[in-house]
């Protein structure tokens, strides 16, 4: 469904920090252009806010309960941090818009299984990047192997995701450890802990690494998380902002399972393709023979989904789509790691 640009959703866009990446890439000329239209910018900093209002000629506003005021927002596009992300979905809902958001979710598994439940019995849509609403098509496709090969039970996973940040203080909430727990996995990890939960459920323990090698932040920038599972698998979950080597944030993935393994994105690729595609290869047997197979997808690119996200506001039923808890549980793993750390 690609509506006429009469026909796409007016969205009020809320934090101008990492909004601004999303403005720039996915809105205005974006996968997001063909859907919505930005109508209205908004932050808390009013120079930022009527910057980009000149800039985009849309209005600006300095407060969400002012943006809510507008008549003519039909959709908020909530790019905030993760503090208390729950009670600003609470309040955009109440309001009667539905939101697009970004990962992580929210801190507190509690307060998001709270807002997502009170979104479906209100009927109002809530739909983020991680774990994006539909499984992506390298997900999907590990799924269809994992059935098609009689993978059996998954055993363990190693995934790892990097990249080359130097980084200084500027008081945000990636400066505060109690907000931004472990923060390359808090930041990047979150990625790989939402996809393998396609896969994986009930955690029962995790253990934490963590270092700080190059940032002048406070928080990490090297980390390590392994997880164990209630029916006995392990992972393990690396993130780095520490590695120059020009593959970055190709969060590879190597899945065991009882009678094969599936492998993402590893080893190394020039540039562009780590940006423009994903690569599955697996290897199992078959009556005491190996076999081998490849599969190159699309890149999910940064997983927003706006195509779903249109169809889900006007109404259509999607199957399939990521459950409250699959999100909550991504959530619940987070609180386990920040206790640990």
């Amino acid at each position: 469904m690609n509506p006429s640009n009469d026909k796409r959703l007016k969205l009020g866009l809320v934090g101008l920090n990492f909004g601004s990446w999303i403005i720039e890439n996915e809105i205005t000329q974006g996968p997001g252009s063909e859907f919505v239209e930005l109508a209205a910018v908004c932050d808390i900093n009013t120079e930022k806010s009527a910057s980009w209002a000149r800039k985009l000629g849309v209005k600006g506003y300095a407060s969400l309960t002012k943006l809510l005021d507008d008549p003519e927002i039909e959709v908020v596009g909530l790019f905030t941090g993760p503090v208390n992300r729950a009670e600003l979905i609470d309040q955009i809902i109440s309001s009667g818009r539905d939101v697009i958001t970004t990962k992580p979710f929210e801190r507190s598994a509690e307060k998001a299984a709270r807002v997502l439940d009170k979104a479906a019995r209100s009927g109002r849509i809530v739909q983020l990047n991680s774990p994006s609403p539909q499984m992506p098509a390298d997900l999907a496709q590990i799924h269809d192997w994992i059935h098609q090969c009689h993978l059996g039970r998954p055993i363990a996973y190693r995934a790892s995701t990097w990249c080359s940040y130097r980084e200084k203080p500027d008081n945000s909430w990636y400066d505060d450890p109690g907000q931004c727990p472990v923060a390359p996995i808090f930041r990047l990890g979150i990625y790989l802990i939402n996809d393998v939960s396609w896969f994986f459920d009930r955690v029962v323990d995790v253990k934490v690494l963590q270092s700080r090698i190059f940032t002048q932040r406070p928080t990490a920038d090297n980390a390590q998380l392994s997880i164990l599972y209630a029916n006995g698998a392990i992972g393990n979950i690396f993130a780095s902002f520490c590695i120059n080597d020009r593959q970055f944030y190709r969060c590879t993935l190597e899945i065991n399972f009882e009678n094969g393994t599936i492998y993402r994105n590893m080893g190394p690729l020039q540039e562009a393709a780590t940006k423009d595609s994903t690569l599955l290869e697996i290897s199992t047997s078959l009556n005491g023979e190996q076999i081998i197979k490849q599969q190159a997808l699309p890149s999910a690119g940064a997983g927003y989904q706006w195509d779903v996200f249109y169809r889900s506001v006007k109404g259509e039923i999607i199957p399939g789509l990521v459950t409250s808890d699959q999100i909550v549980s991504g959530i619940r793993t987070i609180e386990l790691m920040r206790e640990q750390a």
